[in-house]
């Protein structure tokens, strides 16, 4: 009997969403299908699968241990989510080349189900970075007796969903630094930064809207720009390796001595990136917007105003953050509403109670003469007539103005 061959071993995925990509989260089943195609008939030891999700980082540095005398000092560290082991076909032991326990496999395409689920506890997100990773994988093994193995491995994505309708996400990110420049015995004036944003939460795609004011009080011609990074932390054996990748970037203009910029509302797009991993105890992936002004012949002034970059977008009305705390020239048409640049009046008391009906709800008297005595007072008749009283008339007037100065300083005129 002449025996067949494999053609292919691939494996497939039922995906959960419509872009037809395996993607899940923790506590999800991953379901899907080894698929094997064979030309003329095999026999078969066993069809595996292994499954397994880890974090892991490399890196090496050079030591200097005398003269004339160096070595490499290795970093590793390895965190394992998990490891699930099946078989589909056949039995446990693969080191037996015996014809006991063979099953046959006939020549065309055949399919094997899979299933397992993904722990409930909190998972790292899949990341390829400078000097780790974090992956999650499903191997094939087909075992036939007297012939090597055949294997297939395909890689599949977890996300640890980081929701950023939470609090601590919208919250306002803001920040104020100042700088005096020296140069020998002359000093010139100051130079100042002061940046805020919204909220501290963005997904990708999004645009982060930047208000800031630069004043330059210097002799020097200064450039205000905007970045936003990325900060890769690698740790093993109580070592850290760190790699800072710009993301993107703005340039303001050129801010000549005694002039002032003001960003209202600058706006800079988050590029598809990796979601912040926060929860891996060997790679942390974190952002940040650093704000900062580009002063020629000395070091630059900056701001760092800390950024999560999480999976599940902004609700349409989920910040109320956006419209309380930030400054009253935000824009509002992201909510595609429009404050009115005047209030409108309150109707007027006539208008939503009339005579009659406050007449009509006055009881007679003569029908609480009892419970007055009992009460020793007219108090339930004050209470009777104040349930229509109208309310203080409408000002658009504040009686009481905040009394609001400026203190803060100007250049100096040159």
């Amino acid at each position: 009997m002449v025996l067949g061959k494999v053609k292919s071993l691939t494996i497939s995925f039922d995906c959960l969403n419509d872009s037809n990509v395996p993607v899940y989260s923790s506590g999800d089943t991953v379901s899907g299908r080894v698929n094997l195609e064979v030309t003329g008939e095999i026999r078969v030891k066993s069809l595996k699968i292994h499954a397994r999700g880890h974090a892991k980082v490399r890196w090496t540095e050079s030591r200097n241990a005398g003269s004339n005398t160096a070595y490499t000092q290795n970093y590793t560290e390895e965190v394992e989510y998990f490891n699930h082991k099946d078989i589909l076909i056949g039995h446990e032991r693969d080191d037996d080349n015996s014809e006991e326990g063979l099953h046959t496999i006939h020549s065309g395409r055949h399919e094997y189900a899979f299933s397992f689920e993904l722990p409930q506890t909190p998972l790292a997100t899949s990341f390829e970075g400078r000097h780790g990773s974090v992956r999650y994988w499903v191997k094939a093994e087909l075992h036939r007796p007297w012939l090597l193995p055949v294997k297939l491995k395909k890689e599949f994505t977890v996300f640890e969903h980081i929701d950023i309708n939470t609090p601590s996400l919208l919250s306002p990110q803001a920040g104020t630094k100042e700088k005096t420049l020296c140069c020998w015995f002359c000093t010139s004036g100051p130079i100042s930064l002061s940046a805020k944003i919204e909220r501290k939460g963005y997904t990708p795609g999004e645009s982060i809207q930047i208000f800031a004011e630069i004043e330059n009080c210097s002799s020097r011609m200064v450039v205000p720009k905007a970045a936003i990074y990325q900060t890769q932390a690698f740790y093993a054996k109580g070592k850290m390796k760190e790699v800072k990748q710009l993301v993107a970037n703005l340039r303001g203009e050129s801010l000549s001595s005694g002039k002032t910029e003001t960003w209202n509302g600058r706006l800079l797009k988050i590029p598809p990136v990796s979601p912040s991993i926060l929860d891996c105890s060997i790679i942390r992936v974190e952002y940040s917007l650093m704000v900062y002004v580009d002063i020629p012949g000395a070091m630059d002034l900056f701001l760092n105003l800390p950024l999560v970059i999480g999976t599940i977008p902004l609700h349409p009305f989920g910040s109320r953050t956006s419209s309380v705390s930030s400054q009253c020239s935000i824009n509002m048409n992201w909510l595609g509403l429009s404050l009115p640049e005047r209030p409108e009046a309150p109707p007027s008391y006539a208008e939503v109670v009339t005579e009659e009906q406050r007449q009509s709800h006055l009881v007679p008297m003569s029908a609480y003469d009892d419970f007055e005595r009992a009460l020793q007072g007219p108090l339930f008749a004050y209470i009777q007539e104040f349930r229509f009283l109208p309310p203080p008339l409408y000002s658009e007037i504040d009686p009481n103005p905040d009394q609001q100065t400026d203190d803060r300083p100007s250049c100096p005129s040159r």
